[in-house]
């Protein structure tokens, strides 16, 4: 019988750092895999700490396996340590795997751009943009769904934006009932307001990734987060060292 083989280790990645026009910026060359996306996840939280101007990833000499492996650079942006008023944006040359992250919903929260150049001029125009933050940690209990449908009215209004409170109010209880019904977690909601969007995100310790049930074959399908596709722009989960992070974008176009 033969000897059982060794798991795998993780395939390591090159990752370089320097600075330039006070951002800091991160070259990143190697396979992402599952045993070093954390690596790449630490670094570019890691790049936010001393509040740089922005931060740049570059990954034009960065292997994917998939598309869908691209999302784990959002991780990076919603890690509870993170800096959010960093910016961070993506650097890839290939205009191909631009293409890909753009697909999978990463440019939404990281723009990608083919130069440093490029990248630059962008992270001077996102650091003189103003958003708005509101951020608080809630009981592991039912008192979270008053308390954060409370703070997110307060928050966009005081924000001049009460034309999003009705849809923004559902899309945190959905997102605080699955945290609540499913974990042990006391979460925390983050919203944010650029512009006419706001984005609504509740963190939590578990790993379990939040995936909207397939739709029943007969009847109108009314899961959670069936309604929040239904009321948001786009919506995801991801990955962070602490658990996960379940975001979702509205606009004035979504209305009930």
């Amino acid at each position: 019988m033969s000897a059982p083989q060794a798991a795998a280790s993780p395939t390591p990645l090159n990752i370089a750092q320097r600075s330039e026009q006070s951002a800091v910026i991160l070259t990143v060359d190697g396979v992402l895999d599952a045993g070093n996306s954390g690596e790449l996840r630490d670094s570019i939280t890691k790049a936010t700490f001393d509040e740089p101007f922005g931060v740049v990833v570059d990954v034009s000499g960065l292997e994917v396996p998939g598309e869908d492996a691209w999302s784990i650079l959002l991780s990076a942006r919603w890690q509870f340590e993170t800096r959010p008023e960093v910016p961070i944006v993506l650097v890839c040359e290939n205009r191909a795997a631009r293409e890909a992250i753009t697909r999978s919903g990463v440019a939404r929260f990281m723009p990608v751009f083919p130069t440093d150049k490029g990248a630059l001029k962008a992270v001077t125009k996102l650091t003189r943009r103003k958003v708005h933050r509101g951020e608080a940690k809630l009981p592991a209990n039912l008192t979270s769904l008053r308390e954060s449908r409370k703070l997110v009215r307060e928050w966009l209004t005081s924000w001049s934006k009460p034309g999003l409170v009705p849809v923004a109010l559902v899309v945190v209880n959905v997102f605080i009932e699955n945290v609540l019904e499913h974990t042990n977690s006391d979460p925390v909601l983050r919203l944010e307001v650029d512009g006419p969007t706001a984005t609504i995100a509740i963190s939590d310790t578990s790993s379990a990734q939040a995936v909207r049930l397939a739709s029943p074959p007969k009847g109108i399908d009314v899961s959670g987060l069936a309604i929040v596709d239904a009321l948001s722009r786009a919506w995801g989960c991801v990955p962070t060292s602490s658990g996960k992070t379940v975001w979702a974008i509205i606009g004035p176009e979504n209305q009930l």
